[in-house]
């Protein structure tokens, strides 16, 4: 099933070698495990043309994920003011975000807020359009709260660590990427 109007999800992070590939591929596979067609893809704000790290892609082996063939890009302008959401995967990133292009403010979240915030909400209905389900999420949040860094808003970057760190990162994700599906699309259509 293809979620109507739905022109995709950009999820973001720093260099888009680690967090944001690990997290969209994830997020990608939860929703098509639901029968949900939503383009998913990822992007970062510093560097353009580089691989993965070499324990992201082990790490993401052991979902049965292949993302060797995955370059880095940077994100821009149009990529945020086409999305129908925007997944950060730490409020800098989402600052980011929301400077690049304001308007994409109201549908980019970290991924941590959104899916504490839907849960606050509950799931999205039969029948509502993921923007509003995404309008009520945002509903009383101010731009001061893009400010600094928050543990309760931020998935750590394991970027330079040990293996290990990757593998606790990506457990982090797919929890959050699971949440998210079935908060945000497990319940707002029948499925076969």
């Amino acid at each position: 099933m293809t979620d109507p109007g739905e022109a995709g999800i950009v999820v973001l992070c720093t260099a888009n070698v680690c967090r944001s590939p690990m997290a969209a591929a994830l997020l990608a596979r939860r929703l098509a495990a639901l029968g949900v067609t939503v383009p998913v893809r990822s992007a970062g704000m510093i560097s353009s043309g580089d691989p993965p790290h070499p324990e992201v892609i082990s790490v993401m082996a052991c979902y049965g994920i292949q993302i060797i063939s995955h370059r880095s890009r940077i994100v821009c302008a149009a990529d945020l003011a086409s999305a129908n959401l925007v997944l950060a995967m730490a409020r800098d990133n989402l600052r980011h975000a929301a400077i690049t292009e304001p308007g994409a403010w109201p549908r980019a979240f970290t991924l941590k807020e959104l899916v504490r915030r839907g849960e606050r909400i509950g799931p999205r209905p039969p029948g509502e359009p993921l923007s509003g389900w995404l309008s009520r999420a945002h509903a009383g949040r101010e731009r001061t709260s893009l400010l600094g860094d928050c543990p309760e808003d931020d998935v750590a970057d394991p970027a330079g660590g040990p293996l290990r760190a990757y593998a606790d990162t990506a457990a982090v994700l797919d929890h959050l990427a699971k949440s998210l599906a079935e908060i945000g699309w497990a319940h707002a259509e029948p499925h076969p």
